[in-house]
């Protein structure tokens, strides 16, 4: 009797119990699901700076570089030189009087929308993301609320140039 009561043990399958793991799953994927719903990942589009210049009648065109340095912020045109210089304020980048000044660039040259980044390696990236999102738009007060205007949204990265050993 005994050996019939072993085989017939042997012959039978354990039951799994998956109750709990299914419990798991019935709250796991909503949530999921419904936090997926609220990421949102912005991509912008950039490009690689060229070497071209556009020579039109009235001489090379107004080509815009913003170069980020370890110490200060310049704003220049590629043809004519740097236009302007934004030292460190507290050891942090100037970014409002960037805004400010590529507003006034912006009302004297309208239809232009390229600005070529260039950046020193010891830059960091976050640096790197608010000088650009300083670049590309600008905050509008109305009351009650805002908006943003754009400025210059397409974005060309490149390495900035080295500085004169006199500077």
């Amino acid at each position: 009797m005994r050996s019939r009561w072993r085989r017939r043990r042997q012959h039978e399958a354990p039951e799994l119990n998956i109750t709990s793991f299914m419990n798991l799953m019935v709250i796991l994927v909503p949530f999921l699901l419904i936090t997926a719903v609220f990421s949102r990942m912005a991509i912008l589009e950039l490009n690689i700076p060229t070497t071209e210049s556009v020579v039109e009648d009235n001489g090379p065109e107004f080509s815009l570089e913003v170069i980020v340095r370890g110490d200060a912020i310049e704003v220049g045109d590629r043809n004519a030189g740097v236009l302007s210089h934004m030292p460190l304020i507290d050891g942090k980048y100037d970014l409002d009087g960037l805004n400010a000044y590529l507003k006034r660039v912006k009302a004297a040259f309208p239809d232009q929308l390229a600005v070529t980044l260039l950046l020193e390696s010891d830059v960091d990236y976050e640096a790197l993301v608010q000088v650009m999102d300083a670049v590309r738009t600008y905050r509008i007060d109305e009351p009650g609320n805002f908006s943003r205007a754009e400025l210059f949204p397409e974005i060309s990265i490149g390495d900035a140039p080295l500085l004169a050993q006199g500077r």
